[in-house]
């Protein structure tokens, strides 16, 4: 019986590793859309395009709803990216969504997704086919 639920727990643990892949492509490709969404926009453009800035807002959310789904294993061992404070500004986006400061936003867009990006790109390229 033991040995059963040991080889569960072993199947369960590889499948959601696997699915760590999977979420590091969303991030990667929501990190992409909101390049394409703000090029060549000032933060002014972008808070009065109300397009723009709420397809900026939701694939910011995405990436971090697909943090949130990584396993903890795989956050636990590239500890130089700042999970909880994604996990945190994807929560802030949702459910404070009436005073999200745009100013801070931007800085998002422009200064911290840049570094992920290429953190995400990095982690995808480790993973074995």
């Amino acid at each position: 019986m033991l040995q059963k639920v040991q080889i569960v727990i072993k199947n369960s643990y590889m499948r959601e590793t696997a699915k760590d892949k999977g979420r590091l492509q969303h991030i990667l490709s929501s990190i992409e859309r909101v390049q394409e969404f703000t090029k060549g926009m000032s933060k002014e453009e972008l808070v009065n395009d109300t397009l723009h800035l709420h397809a900026t807002v939701y694939n910011v959310q995405i990436v971090g709803e697909a943090v949130y789904k990584l396993t903890k294993e795989f956050k636990e061992s590239h500890t130089e990216t700042p999970w909880r404070m994604i996990e945190k500004m994807r929560h802030i986006l949702v459910h404070d969504y009436y005073q999200i400061n745009l100013d801070i936003l931007w800085i998002v867009i422009n200064e911290d997704l840049p570094v992920l990006e290429e953190q995400i790109k990095k982690y995808i390229s480790d993973f074995k086919e």
